[in-house]
């Protein structure tokens, strides 16, 4: 026998009778196949692509809706315009009449403000065309013995309520009046026509 050979073993009888009971209950393994998808259930593509188009409609809904909200606030707010040119020129010669006038010089903020939106209120309804508004010069800091608020303050604040909403649909615009009608001191307003549903 060379070197690296082995010696082959005979089973014995009762070996070889208990690996013929032992062979004798093994059954063949079966090849197991893949589960075919079930056609019922959608595949997840289908899944995400379906809920990316509805997040599309939601999304599409709401810019058209805040399109719409944005178009009907500047419908409802007309922008401001400067004054002619032309019409300025009149103005400042006196060739325009100042249909009214109104000195908020002295008052306190909030007297001024009501003051200045019946006033206005009233020239619309009064078909004026160009209102005179008096806001007088101060000097900031600077405190007013009388009201005891800051002088210019008026100055300043006007212009901010002549641009907010509850003015707006009166106001066409306004621009500093010239030097014989009070100069950076009042202000040359232009009032827009009201229309039928807004007069009296």
């Amino acid at each position: 026998m060379s070197f690296g050979e082995r010696k082959k073993r005979i089973l014995t009888a009762d070996e070889t009778a208990l690996w013929a009971h032992v062979t004798n209950h093994i059954q063949p393994l079966t090849k197991h196949r893949p589960a075919e998808p079930d056609q019922t259930i959608p595949q997840s593509s289908t899944v995400i692509a379906a809920k990316s188009g509805d997040e599309l409609k939601i999304a599409a809904s709401y810019v058209a809706q805040k399109n719409e909200i944005v178009q009907r606030n500047k419908n409802e707010l007309p922008p401001l315009a400067p004054l002619e040119r032309r019409l300025r020129q009149r103005l400042s010669r006196g060739a325009h009449p100042i249909d009214a006038v109104i000195d908020l010089h002295g008052m306190r903020q909030t007297e001024a403000h009501e003051a200045l939106r019946r006033f206005v209120y009233a020239a619309q309804r009064q078909g004026a065309s160009v209102i005179l508004v008096v806001t007088g010069k101060g000097a900031s800091g600077v405190q007013d013995t009388g009201s005891g608020e800051e002088r210019g303050v008026l100055r300043r604040t006007v212009p901010h309520w002549l641009r907010m909403p509850d003015l707006r649909p009166c106001v066409i615009g306004f621009e500093p009046a010239a030097q014989h009608h009070g100069g950076s001191g009042a202000l040359y307003v232009r009032i827009r026509r009201a229309t039928r549903s807004e007069t009296p």
